[in-house]
C-alpha cells in the first residue's frame, strides 16, 4: 500500500460533517493527542519498569498515520507529497547522513 492508498482508505473514515477548517483542528489536535498516548506508552517503559506495551505503541502510530493524514487532506495535499518534501529537507540538512556537527550548527 502507498501512503496515498493509505490517506484514500483512512479517508473514507473522516466525519463527512466537518468543514475543512474543523478537519485541521481535528487532525492537527489529534496529532498532540496521540503523539501524548505514544510517548506514555515509552513512559511507563522507561520510568516505572513496565514492559515496554510494543503492540500498543503500534496502534498508537497507526492513529498518528490518520491523523497525519487527514491534516494533510484539510490542506489538500496528498501524503506523499509530505513524505518526499520531508526527506527533501533532510538529504539538504543531512547529505551524507546525519552528521551531530551539522546538527548542533543548523541555519534553520
Amino acid at each position: 500500500m502507498t501512503a496515498n492508498e493509505y490517506q484514500k482508505l483512512a479517508m473514507t473514515t473522516l466525519n463527512p460533517k466537518l468543514s475543512r477548517k474543523d478537519v485541521l483542528i481535528n487532525g492537527v489536535m489529534g496529532l498532540c493527542g496521540e503523539a501524548g498516548e505514544a510517548i506514555d506508552i515509552v513512559k511507563k517503559h522507561l520510568a516505572q519498569g513496565h514492559e515496554l506495551d510494543r503492540e500498543g505503541l503500534i496502534g498508537e502510530l497507526g492513529d498518528i498515520a490518520w491523523y497525519l493524514a487527514e491534516t494533510a487532506f484539510a490542506l489538500d495535499v496528498e501524503l506523499e507529497e509530505v513524505l518526499s518534501g520531508n526527506i527533501d529537507k533532510l538529504k539538504k540538512r543531512y547529505p551524507q547522513g546525519f552528521d551531530r556537527e551539522r546538527s548542533v550548527h543548523r541555519e534553520e
